[in-house]
């Protein structure tokens, strides 16, 4: 792998992927249509993809953590929900 700094100074390494024709070509039209390299593109989506999943594995353990109002004998039962509160 070759490694290079960004515009940004973050450091790029250069990698090579396989992947099937179709998703290659739908890749190069992509990268074309926004006026970007198939390299750039492909890292901007895969940042984009980490970026996400990071905020959802944050976002879970978040709520993971929070105090449970409905925890024990204080959750209703499905038949008393049904019946009403008033009983």
């Amino acid at each position: 792998m070759s490694e290079f700094v960004s515009n940004s100074g973050m450091a790029l390494r250069n990698i090579t992927i396989t992947m099937e024709e179709s998703v290659a070509e739908w890749v190069r039209m992509e990268a074309a249509r926004r006026d970007t390299s198939v390299s750039r593109l492909v890292g901007e989506l895969l940042a984009e993809k980490m970026r996400h999943d990071d905020a959802y594995a944050r976002a879970m353990a978040d709520w993971q953590q929070r105090q449970r109002r409905w925890k024990g004998a204080a959750t209703p039962t499905r038949a008393k929900r049904q019946r009403g509160s008033g009983e």
